[in-house]
């Protein structure tokens, strides 16, 4: 069984590559929930909805959010009735966030909601929130600290950053579940999201440090000079003090990081480091770097 810590678009694409040589019943996700908030009413969890629409087949892999084929009738008409809704949810992905959000008013913590959506989607994969307590990651900016929603998708990512931090009421600790998945891996995959808002925030909950010492952990840099393949990451982290680099994702990962995986064309020297093409450009891209994962974890697909 392989356990993976998710955010953002290149855990899922890594994954994409990963099913066509094992089952989903042999993976666990962790993922990422700073990103979530109440929104036009539902409860967004845009990398959880990202890892269930893969395993249910519904993922618009053009964008690596939503679902293929959506329509935006809903957000189009609030629009036009003055509603300021500065993210286009499409109108079956609202329909999972309207789901996610009576569950969670009726009780459930979010892993339950969670398992309840994969088990209505008949996901066999375990897709596990990284926490049941509401963590947010938010940027501070000149003009005040925005939520990374408001500045990744209101702002698109170009009002400048001078700092990053997480906000919560209760500290952040990892469920049973994800516990139990890290413990029971065969090992553990830090794909190459963004380390400072993707996987930074699963470390942060209490007990996945330890467990991650106690585990074999392959880590997949989502760099390839200064550059990342996607997203915000360089900007975030020079915001949180670190080099945007593989260098720098060594240096948070090196404490319970077994392998680190950086690209070939990657020009960035890390010592003892080991070097595939991690530019996941289709899913057969994404299927050959899964494959020298498996052989570096020594699982036989």
């Amino acid at each position: 069984m392989l356990a993976f810590l998710s955010g953002g678009t290149g855990t899922p694409k890594l994954l994409r590559g990963m099913r066509t040589l094992l089952a989903d019943g042999e993976m666990a996700v962790v993922v990422n929930t700073a990103e979530d908030m109440w929104f036009s009413g539902g409860h967004l969890s845009p990398d959880i909805d990202t890892v269930i629409y893969l395993f249910s087949g519904l993922l618009n892999t053009e964008t690596w959010w939503g679902i293929a084929g959506d329509t935006f009738a809903t957000h189009d008409f609030l629009i036009r009735l003055g509603e300021d809704e500065f993210i286009a949810l499409g109108d079956r992905d609202r329909a999972v966030n309207l789901m996610r959000a009576e569950l969670l008013r009726s009780g459930s913590t979010l892993t339950e909601a969670t398992r309840s959506l994969c088990t209505r989607l008949g996901i066999a994969a375990r897709v596990l929130p990284m926490a049941d307590t509401p963590v947010t990651t938010r940027v501070r900016t000149a003009a005040g600290s925005l939520h990374f929603q408001e500045y990744w998708v209101r702002q698109k990512g170009k009002v400048a950053i001078s700092g990053v931090e997480r906000v919560y009421e209760t500290p952040p600790a990892a469920t049973r579940e994800v516990l139990e998945a890290i413990a029971g891996a065969d090992a553990v995959i830090l794909g190459p999201s963004n380390p400072v808002t993707s996987i930074s925030p699963i470390l942060e909950c209490a007990g996945v440090r330890q467990a991650l010492e106690d585990a074999f952990v392959v880590a997949v840099s989502p760099f390839i000079g200064d550059a990342p393949v996607s997203g915000p990451a360089a900007d975030l982290m020079r915001a949180w003090g670190m080099e945007p680099s593989s260098a720098g994702t060594w240096q948070l990962y090196e404490p319970f990081a077994n392998v680190f995986i950086q690209d070939i064309r990657d020009p960035v020297t890390v010592p003892g480091s080991v070097r595939f093409d991690t530019l996941m450009t289709g899913t057969g891209a994404a299927a050959r770097l899964a494959g020298e994962i498996l052989r570096i974890a020594g699982i036989t697909p």
